[in-house]
């Protein structure tokens, strides 16, 4: 299978790409956890529907040492009991983040407080980017049908 448009050869999306990557740098270096970034983007990912990111962040997640427990249950982060509160916290953010056209409110104020609760402001600040970033991401690779599978942690640099 192959991409509808390959964004790492095209200049326009190869340029986009570069751009949008040092504003992930951005987040990466922001304090936020580690453990919390990796779960946020898998989970856009996975709701997205996305199979580049979800390969991707799954294994990157791995490889830096997450569970496979934890990342089995992302899905059901609800009903897990191996996240912490402010992991749990995240989560549902970066769930009402994503499906902003499925929820008339868009992010509710429980849901904003909550986060607010386990990250300080720039924290906050770097999870709106970042759940921002990755639904970006994700829709860069389902509209142009970006195979999944061959991803190996560290292949981006």
């Amino acid at each position: 299978m192959d991409a509808r448009l390959n964004l790492f050869a095209n200049p326009v999306a190869a340029k986009f790409l570069r751009h949008i990557n040092t504003a992930g740098k951005v987040v990466t270096d922001s304090g936020v956890p580690h453990a919390v970034q990796e779960l946020v983007k898998l989970r856009a990912s996975q709701i997205n529907g996305c199979g580049f990111c979800t390969d991707m962040h799954s294994k990157d997640a791995l490889h830096a040492g997450e569970s496979q427990t934890r990342l089995n249950l992302v899905a059901a982060w609800r009903e897990a009991t191996v996240f912490t509160e402010a992991e749990r916290a995240a989560l549902e953010l970066t769930e009402q983040g994503t499906r902003i056209a499925d929820a008339a409110g868009g992010v509710t104020d429980q849901a904003w407080a909550n986060a607010a609760n386990h990250f300080e402001e720039d924290q906050l600040a770097a999870l709106v980017s970042l759940i921002a970033l990755i639904n970006a991401y994700n829709r860069l690779n389902v509209i142009v049908q970006q195979p999944a599978g061959e991803y190996q942690p560290g292949m981006f640099g």
